[in-house]
């Protein structure tokens, strides 16, 4: 029986901060991009984790994407209020940038936003809130990206939108509640992956170009494109279809970047929104409460025994602890990606030195 490989996760961390670094990143936005494609990798975010290294670096070196801290230009910051232009910079680090303004602000007033528009790509968003769950703060990311369309709109055929993921951190008195929900029934990387095995979806959840449902993931990569159904699918899709009309309001509309501008290279436009409980009920009452509720939710009686009810994010955590400890399990495909890096930018470590 062969035995997984486990690689020790502040190597690993050095590692591929030195892979930014040698693509020429400053140090300061390899280490932030580094943690936040690693904290994806630790909560079992597998296609928004260290697989997307390679992307980034082939990005920066391309010159489509920046990776200088001073390229990420603060437009204007009223104390509460941030706006950003990320200029096309490493978006784990225009989202992280926004999220300590936007969290400066409500250690201040008790709310604080910042908006972000022209990142370039931003990850896992679930990645982005422990840090700031742990200082009793309650965070919020929304993401679009004006440049693709991929999800159609209820009752549509084209494709209109983008999955437009909200992202939020509950703090409680144990671990956190970590939400990162999409407005697409499915996403991008689910219909990709089921193309390339040769499988089909769990359900119809795609509309092809002609205006059938369908299950087969070839129907969305065809000319014209097909589209994801929004989340609730042909049945209740009305409900995913306007929130994600309120998260492009809340994220292009706000940072004045948008689908009206006809973006050419992909950008994000994210929003970061923090809270402090402190501010209004009190951080006590708040976690008493959160608390409280997951006991609720956790005390569910469940349809299957085998399958106990659980809380967003808790399998993440769980799987968190144990790489912390035992170490990171990390894919084949993702290994030989970091060490063709290492070769291309001359960096002497390779992967195998990693693990435990």
């Amino acid at each position: 029986m062969t035995q997984t490989k486990r690689y020790d996760v502040q190597a690993l961390t050095r590692f591929v901060e030195q892979l930014f670094e040698k693509a020429g990143a400053d140090a300061e936005v390899a280490q932030v991009v580094t943690q936040v494609l690693l904290e994806g990798e630790l909560l079992g975010h597998r296609t928004h984790g260290l697989n997307l290294v390679s992307r980034y670096i082939g990005g920066m070196l391309s010159g489509q994407v920046k990776a200088q801290a001073q390229a990420l230009e603060q437009v204007s910051d009223s104390g509460i209020s941030s706006l950003f232009d990320g200029h096309y910079v490493l978006g784990p680090y225009c989202v992280s940038r926004a999220l300590d303004c936007a969290a400066k602000g409500a250690s201040a007033q008790g709310i604080g936003i910042a908006v972000v528009r022209r990142a370039a790509h931003i990850g896992c968003l679930a990645a982005y809130l422990k840090p700031y769950t742990d200082r009793g703060l309650v965070a919020m990311v929304y993401s679009s990206d004006p440049s693709v369309g991929l999800v159609c709109a209820h009752g549509g055929v084209d494709p209109v939108f983008t999955p437009n993921p909200i992202a939020a951190g509950i703090p409680t008195q144990g671990e956190p509640i970590l939400l990162d929900v999409s407005m697409s029934t499915v996403t991008l990387g689910l219909v990709g992956q089921c193309r390339d095995a040769g499988s089909r979806l769990p359900h119809p959840v795609l509309m092809s170009n002609d205006g059938h449902l369908s299950d087969d993931p070839r129907d969305f990569f065809t000319t014209p494109q097909g589209s994801i159904l929004p989340l609730g699918g042909q049945a209740f899709g009305h409900k995913g279809f306007a929130l994600a009309i309120l998260v492009e309001a809340l994220t292009s509309a706000l940072a004045g970047h948008g689908r009206k501008d006809a973006p050419d290279q992909w950008g994000a436009s994210a929003t970061a929104v923090v809270i402090d409980p402190r501010f209004f009920g009190g951080l006590q009452a708040f976690t008493d409460e959160t608390s409280f509720l997951g006991r609720l939710i956790m005390a569910s009686r469940p349809v299957d025994p085998e399958r106990p009810v659980r809380l967003p994010g808790q399998a993440g955590l769980t799987l968190r602890r144990q790489a912390l400890v035992q170490g990171l399990s990390l894919s084949q495909p993702v290994l030989d990606d970091l060490d063709r890096l290492a070769e291309q930018l001359q960096l002497a470590t390779r992967s195998q030195a990693l693990s435990q």
